[in-house]
């Protein structure tokens, strides 16, 4: 643990620039390097390489050309974490419902063109190098020459044209340009310089971008397959039969659907390790491997190892650890509730499987997201009273929580930045943490809530104050703490407090327009929050406890509800954040922000820092042992589970 805290410090290097390279003695397993930079540092030259024997068959049936035109000039090298794999076999992976379509693929496995290492330093993925100006406001980029989409097109700046003219800046499309492209108010502009080179300009100075982009990820489209489908290029008759065919009304609409990459169609490229290819009988999402995916080992084995990769998704927590404990699931991080440890644990040698305990970079795992854009405005003016949020907040015995549901394996907190964050803040983590019920009722009384004769307090206008938590059941822990706070931490306070379980896309779309009062979400992004500081500043989209506010500011005041003043505050300093060029000055600011945070609580906390649970059948290889579990490094894709393997 020591060894993942001491690398989780040196995350306050990930702003260094991309051509500044670091002395290495050998490689680390699980990193990925350019093929010329790991021969310079083994002294081993890589001049032949192989493939996948379901590959090799084809090339002999001549349906693909050899291995050798299938990779590009400097593909990138994966050091393995254990030893150098075995191809074949299925990874089947469960996840509860389709909802998580982006967590299972497009947060493991998915291509950008930066990439996190394991210290969160950005690094060249999809391009091979890149050079920054002085003032961080113009990014020349070079794409890795040769890398080609899933269909053998190759990858190259027309792709990249297509996918910031016609794509981004379509308003049909994308009616807000993505807030993590925009500084200044303004959207980068690109500009291409030849066949694999191009130029990424923003009209202030930028000096997270390559972070921002290695988390959002420019979408780049294959223009090839994709213009078919865009109303500048495709021909408008046969557009339109298109169209009616998929029962749609508009060309837009169809131009998502058959970039549906997620399990919409099964024709889209891809530039992934493996490709969707079907729906099964039972619902599961099926992909095979890329036959011209770009990585290899450092035996020149083209990755990844594993044929097929089955996402399995089930109705349930409970038909979710059927299959763990029978076996059934070959590597699964995502929806292994810690509240289950002592069952996991107890059924390895049966299921065949290792518990592996990676720390989570959660601020807080369970977090009551208080909507300041509440739409009662009895309720709204309460919310945004920060002692109100405070009383909540004390009334909540977190000692009490960690013993009965985490064994006591997590750490009480408020909702805060981890203490393996560089800009981590113990006052913040202890803000109106403590368990003082009496100092709750003190401060709801000197608020002006008086109290009922059943014993619940009352609002400004004489009805009873009760508050619902809505929230999804993805995470039964959730719904436990819900119910203890609603039932005996705010009902002791006077509170009356009703939970509501709500489906996970109908939750979404109330969150995003504001309709809830209370809901509960994991603060992750809590390691380093200047790439997303989604929890730190209502900036876009789908925040819990800011929509309208944060709307207002993804629209530049075109859409949404103009926020209070001290949460304008916070959306400026942000935009400061994104223009230093260093270090030092990022701190002052987050300094600033945090802060705020300290005390405002805008989120209330409960426990956090805990282990996160991983499932692995003893057979799969190459998993860490110990990993970082962060939204921001996108979980293990920054170990590359291309290069996972099942062990004959």
């Amino acid at each position: 643990m020591k060894k993942i805290l001491l690398g989780l410090l040196i995350i306050t290097l990930i702003f260094s620039l991309g051509d500044i390279s670091f002395a290495q003695q050998k490689p680390i397993p699980g990193m990925a390097y350019d093929l010329r930079r790991y021969e310079e540092i083994t002294g081993k030259k890589i001049t032949k390489f192989n493939e996948a024997p379901m590959l090799a068959e084809l090339v002999r049936q001549g349906k693909l050309p050899p291995v050798e035109k299938r990779l590009p000039q400097n593909p990138l090298v994966i050091e393995p974490i254990e030893e150098i794999g075995q191809y074949g076999g299925t990874w089947r992976q469960p996840y509860m419902g389709r909802a998580d379509r982006w967590v299972a693929y497009g947060q493991r496995v998915f291509e950008y063109l930066f990439m996190f290492d394991k210290n969160g330093k950005a690094y060249p993925n999809l391009i091979e190098s890149y050079k920054v100006s002085k003032d961080r406001k113009r990014y020349t980029l070079t794409l890795r020459k040769g890398i080609k989409w899933s269909d053998g097109n190759p990858l190259t700046t027309e792709d990249i044209m297509f996918s910031y003219e016609d794509v981004l800046l379509n308003k049909e499309l994308y009616p807000i340009t993505p807030a993590w492209f925009t500084v200044g108010g303004k959207p980068g502009t690109i500009r291409k310089i030849d066949e694999y080179t191009f130029e990424i300009t923003f009209s202030e100075s930028y000096g997270v971008f390559p972070e921002k982009e290695a988390y959002f990820g420019f979408p780049i489209r294959p223009a090839h397959y994709m213009k078919q489908f865009h109303i500048k290029y495709a021909d408008p008759k046969q557009l339109e039969s298109m169209i009616k065919e998929a029962k749609l009304q508009y060309w837009y609409q169809l131009f998502s659907l058959k970039a549906g990459w997620l399990g919409d169609n099964p024709e889209y490229p891809v530039l992934t390790a493996w490709k969707f290819t079907s729906v099964d009988s039972a619902g599961n999402m099926i992909f095979e491997r890329n036959p011209y995916y770009w990585k290899i080992d450092p035996a020149g084995n083209q990755l990844p190892y594993i044929d097929r990769w089955r996402v399995e998704f089930v109705q349930d927590a409970q038909m979710f650890n059927m299959k763990v404990l029978q076996g059934e699931a070959d590597c699964a991080s995502f929806h292994v509730d810690l509240s289950n440890y002592t069952l996991f644990m107890e059924n390895r040698e049966k299921g065949a499987y290792r518990v592996l305990r990676w720390p989570a970079g959660d601020g807080a795992m369970v977090t009551f997201m208080i909507n300041q854009d509440v739409k009662d405005p009895i309720l709204r003016k309460l919310f945004r009273d920060k002692r109100f949020r405070q009383a909540l907040s004390l009334a909540i015995d977190r000692n009490e929580i960690n013993k009965l549901f985490v064994f006591g394996l997590a750490k009480p907190r408020q909702a805060s930045l981890t203490s393996f964050s560089p800009y981590y803040d113990p006052t913040w983590e202890k803000a109106y943490s403590e368990y003082n019920p009496s100092k709750a009722n003190e401060i709801l009384d000197n608020i002006g809530l008086k109290r009922g004769k059943d014993g619940y307090r009352l609002r400004p206008d004489g009805k009873v104050l009760e508050l619902t938590i809505e929230l999804t059941d993805m995470w039964p822990i959730w719904v436990d703490i819900a119910q203890l706070t609603a039932q005996q931490y705010w009902k002791a306070i006077g509170i009356k407090t009703t939970v509501k379980v709500v489906e996970r896309s109908l939750l979404g779309v109330r969150v995003s327009s504001g309709e809830h009062q209370i809901t509960i979400w994991n603060m992750d992004r809590a390691v380093n929050p200047i790439v997303d500081p989604c929890y730190l500043v209502p900036y876009r989209s789908g925040l819990q406890w800011a929509p309208l506010s944060a709307m207002w500011y993804a629209t530049r005041g075109k859409g949404g509800e103009r926020p209070p003043a001290d949460l304008i505050q916070l959306q400026k300093l942000m935009d400061q954040l994104n223009r230093q060029i260093d270090e030092k000055s990022r701190s002052k600011i987050m300094e600033k922000i945090i802060e705020l945070h300290k005390d405002n609580i805008w989120m209330i906390g409960t426990v956090g820092e805990q282990p996160q649970l991983v499932i692995v059948k003893n057979n799969f290889r190459n998993v860490p042992e110990e990993l970082v579990f962060d939204e921001i490094l996108r979980y293990e894709r920054i170990v590359h589970p291309c290069h996972f393997f099942i062990k004959k």
